[in-house]
C-alpha cells in the first residue's frame, strides 16, 4: 500500500458538525494508507512546504473566510496535484469572500428551501424535506458511484449555483411548492467533480450532519470520492 499524506480542514458553523463529520471518515483514510493531519483553520493552506506533502485535502468548513494567501496556496496545490473533497457547506458553502474559491469549486450553494412556513420552529429541521439524488448517466461507470442507484433522503436540498465546467455524477430538482416564489421545478447538481490543473475536486452536496453522512449510500459516495481525487 502506497503511503499517502491527507490534511483534513475543519471549522465553521457548529451545525454541520465539522469536529464529528470529519472524524467518520479518517479511520477509512487511515485504513487506505493515509497519514491524517487535522487543522482547525485555512491558515495551512499558505504554508507551501506543508501543502508540497499533501496528497488529499478534506475541507469541512463552512461559512468561514479565507485570505489571500491562504487561497492562493490552495489552488497552486490543487493545480500542482492535491487532490480536494468535501461535503455540503464544508466545501460548496465555504468561503464566501473568496470568488475565485467559488470558481475553483466549481458550484456553490444558493438555497435549501424548507418546509411550509407554518410548519416550521425555527429550528434546523425547518430545512429538513424529502428529495430524491439521481444518478446521471456518467454514474453507472464512475469509480464513485458505480453500482448505486437513485436514492431517497430527508434532510435539507442543496440549490446550488455551478458552471458547464463541472462533471455532474448525480441531480437533484427542486419542486415547486404553494408557497413558493418560483414557477418551475429546478435541477442542481448533487454530485460532482472537477479536474483542475493537475487535481482532482470531489463534491457531494449530501451531508448536513453526521446523521446524513451515515446514510449508507451517502458515506459509501464520500468514501470513495476522497480515494478517486487524491493525488
Amino acid at each position: 500500500m502506497n503511503h499517502k499524506n491527507a490534511l483534513v480542514v475543519r471549522g465553521g458553523w457548529d451545525g454541520h458538525q465539522p469536529v464529528e463529520a470529519t472524524e467518520l471518515f479518517i479511520p477509512h483514510l487511515e485504513a487506505n494508507g493515509f497519514t491524517v493531519r487535522i487543522e482547525e483553520s485555512p491558515a495551512v493552506y499558505a504554508d507551501s512546504a506543508a501543502m508540497a506533502a499533501v496528497d488529499l485535502i478534506i475541507q469541512c468548513n463552512t461559512m468561514a473566510t479565507i485570505e489571500k494567501d491562504e487561497f492562493e496556496g490552495l489552488r497552486g496545490a490543487i493545480e500542482s496535484g492535491t487532490g480536494m473533497a468535501g461535503w455540503h457547506g464544508g466545501i460548496a458553502d465555504s468561503y464566501r469572500n473568496n470568488s475565485d474559491y467559488l470558481h475553483l469549486i466549481g458550484g456553490q450553494f444558493a438555497c435549501h428551501p424548507g418546509k411550509h412556513p407554518d410548519e416550521r420552529t425555527g429550528e434546523q429541521p425547518d430545512n429538513y424535506v424529502p428529495y430524491t439524488v439521481n444518478m446521471a448517466p456518467a454514474a453507472a461507470t464512475h469509480p464513485i458511484t458505480e453500482g448505486i442507484g437513485d436514492f431517497h433522503l430527508v434532510t435539507e436540498q442543496y440549490w446550488v449555483l455551478a458552471d458547464s465546467y463541472i462533471d455532474v455524477l448525480a441531480t437533484t430538482t427542486q419542486k415547486v411548492r404553494d408557497w413558493d416564489p418560483w414557477h418551475r421545478e429546478v435541477t442542481s447538481p448533487a454530485i460532482w467533480t472537477r479536474q483542475w490543473g493537475k487535481g482532482r475536486i470531489f463534491v457531494a452536496t449530501p451531508g448536513h450532519n453526521v446523521d446524513v453522512l451515515q446514510d449508507s449510500n451517502v458515506k459509501t459516495i464520500i468514501e470513495r470520492g476522497m480515494l478517486w481525487a487524491s493525488r
